[in-house]
């Protein structure tokens, strides 16, 4: 169990949380949310023992195991990814890594070979051997050959490496699990592999996550850090939000009634508050102003941009054209002889397990790389814009953001610049803000301002939720399944692949698969198809 009481952390003048007691009890799964900023990593670091509160103290039950998702991939580039994923269970993995050390040798002296003998029983008696496999099993669970298992983490792929991280804070099955945006670089594949583990988890997981319908899926109770408090729901993402927003509006109901019962009060008092015989109903009323007076509803610290794409130009019914692209990447096959065709009407999610993969073929989409083999042909009526995964080089300059939207911008008026920059949450000083020093979050913003601005009528996104809070998010998915034109997109939001994806297609090194369905009709379709492959070879 982990208790708090009166936690409080600040940074200078800034508070992220005050006076906060909460309890996270064994068995549930916490969705940890709020928004970008609000102190969610932060809380995560506190209970970890990572950094220390300003004020309050924090207990974790005497004796509790405790595992934490690391975020670094670089920490562990000269070990190999099966010793990586043992060295979650640190007392095990001790003794594991010194018995390897002996066997190594050429030669054993008296007291080393005695030494192994020590070490052989306590592994044995940590049941050392039924562990190592099962450390190699989850690799391969979650998608990584046996090759890879011995391989240093240097030599895999950043998707690889945080496998092998997620595999390294589940492997010793810890009392306590903390894990931050763990479906971050996760393919689909994955991600339902990791709802099921925690499906299936006794202890306690406390869980920040953008994925909406992950925490749906995983979460008995939602913690939401606003208002400066921590409030813990029961439920999953979808009841917290009914239940916050019914509260909010009742708040505001409530308020309301306040405020007008309270106007009727003062007019009474200016009416007869001079008249003796009614002087004492009104001293009564001036009383019962002063306990109906609302107070100042508290100010939450989320906010959801406006966002929404138009198009200028019509868009014909022929949109793109691939005709046998072939990428490598470092000399491997990303993709290969991929020919497919898309028309108007279409939200094409490309889906796959290689992240680079699919950038690429976005990348070659989107014009900004030439494919080794094959070609593109875009229709005549197309207009596109493009939002990269990697979007650093966009802000590599000193203009101030205001400058920056207006460069190349179709609208000259500065003053309808900034009402754009204030639906997507820039206001005040902040246009006049560097681009260079923006978040991650607010470059995703940025971006989104500058793509509505060229109104085009194809967009092509390349994870676009990355670095978005859940309200942002939300409101990218609301846009995007009002566009009626055409968007080819990748993400590893699921509800986002389930409510604006119409088609899919999956990408590997050896071809594609092209089904005409949203992510979840596309995935039971699969699972049949792998099943019966699977009895047909029985």
């Amino acid at each position: 169990m982990i208790t708090t009481s009166k936690l409080t952390l600040s940074f200078g003048s800034k508070t992220l949380f005050q006076d906060v007691s909460v309890k996270f009890v064994p068995g549930n799964c916490y969705g940890l949310i709020g928004a970008n900023g609000a102190g969610k990593s932060t809380l995560l670091k506190i209970i970890a023992g990572d950094i220390l509160p300003t004020e309050g103290q924090i207990h974790v039950e005497p004796g509790a195991t405790l595992s934490v998702l690391k975020q670094d991939q670089f920490a562990y580039d000269d070990e190999k990814a099966l010793d990586t994923v043992m060295m979650g269970y640190k007392k095990l993995y001790k003794i594991y890594k010194e018995r390897q050390e002996l066997y190594a040798k050429d030669e054993l002296s008296d007291a080393e070979g005695e030494r192994v003998g020590n070490l052989e029983g306590e592994f044995g008696e940590l049941d050392g051997y039924r562990h190592e496999t099962d450390a190699a099993m989850m690799l391969s669970e979650l998608g990584l050959t046996e090759e890879l298992h011995d391989k240093e983490m240097k030599y895999l792929e950043a998707a690889d490496k945080f496998k092998v991280l997620l595999a390294q804070a589940l492997f010793a099955e810890p009392d306590i699990l903390l894990l931050d945006e763990p479906t971050n670089h996760l393919d689909y594949q994955t991600i339902v592999w990791l709802e099921d583990y925690l499906l299936d988890f006794k202890n306690t997981v406390i869980v920040v996550s953008h994925d909406r319908h992950f925490l749906n899926k995983v979460c008995t109770h939602i913690a939401d850090v606003d208002y400066g408090k921590i409030k813990i729901y029961p439920g999953n993402y979808s009841f917290w939000r009914q239940a916050s927003e019914l509260a909010i509006q009742q708040r505001q109901d409530q308020a309301a009634k306040d405020s007008k019962k309270v106007q009727q009060l003062e007019e009474f008092v200016r009416r007869f508050s001079a008249n003796a015989s009614k002087s004492k109903q009104a001293t009564s009323r001036k009383k019962l102003i002063e306990k109906l007076r609302p107070d100042e509803l508290p100010v939450s610290i989320r906010r959801a941009p406006f966002i929404q794409f138009k198009a200028q130009r019509s868009l014909g019914n022929r949109v793109l054209q691939a005709e046998n692209i072939s990428i490598h990447i470092e000399g491997v096959a990303a993709c290969k002889n991929l020919s497919f065709e898309i028309t108007k009407g279409e939200k094409v999610a490309i889906i796959g397990k290689n992240s680079v993969a699919k950038t690429a073929l976005l990348s070659v989409i989107a014009g900004e790389q030439t494919p080794d083999t094959g070609h593109l042909k875009w229709g005549e009526s197309v207009q596109h814009a493009y939002f990269p995964k990697d979007n650093n080089a966009y802000f590599d300059s000193d203009l101030s953001l205001l400058d920056w939207l207006m460069e190349g911008s179709p609208i000259e008026d500065s003053q309808e610049i900034r009402g754009y920059l204030g639906r997507m949450l820039f206001s005040g000083d902040e246009v006049n803000k560097a681009v260079r020093v923006l978040s991650g979050g607010e470059k995703a913003r940025a971006m989104f301002s500058r793509m509505m601005l060229k109104e085009p009528n194809v967009l092509i996104f390349d994870e676009p939720t990355d670095h978005l809070d859940l309200e942002s998010i939300s409101a990218l998915n609301t846009a995007l399944e009002q566009v009626s034109d055409c968007i080819i997109f990748t993400s590893h939001d699921t509800q986002l692949l389930n409510t604006v994806a119409n088609r899919i297609i999956e990408i590997s090194e050896t071809g594609f698969i092209d089904h005409r369905s949203n992510l979840e009709d596309y995935m039971n379709n699969h699972i049949v198809q792998e099943k019966r492959e699977a009895l047909a070879l029985c």
